[in-house]
């Protein structure tokens, strides 16, 4: 499972998100999954946010979601200076775990994430 927490829709992101969506897609077999969920305190506008990536972007595997509230659930301890936290896990262990701030998420380091993805396929 891909769990992405993103505090802003850019570009880069929404190039991450179509690139997962691809590769889950690829190993559904495999029972991957992944969810995107935008960290907004402005929900109407994030709403209309996520409709429009999807739809830009062709996302069909991957659910795109917000939370209200910049901080997000506790019970993934979201870090606070985090423009982006990405975990990859499985059965509950974390395998994978970027925590990126505004402006590190780039063409190099989203094939460095896709790449990634092969160690939580089993």
């Amino acid at each position: 499972m891909v769990s992405l927490f993103a505090r802003e829709l850019t570009g880069d992101l929404a190039s991450l998100v179509k690139q997962l969506d691809q590769v889950v897609a690829a190993n559904s077999k495999k029972k991957m999954g992944a969810f995107v969920v935008h960290l907004t305190d402005d929900a109407d506008a994030a709403e209309a946010s996520l409709t429009e990536l999807a739809a830009k972007q062709g996302i069909k595997n991957i659910p795109l979601t917000y939370v209200d509230g910049l901080a997000g659930p506790a019970v993934y301890k979201i870090a606070k200076d985090a423009d982006i936290t990405l975990m990859m896990w499985v059965k509950g262990t974390v395998k994978v775990n970027y925590t990126l701030k505004k402006g590190e998420l780039n063409k190099k380091m989203i094939a460095k994430i896709i790449s990634d993805t092969s160690k939580i396929l089993e």
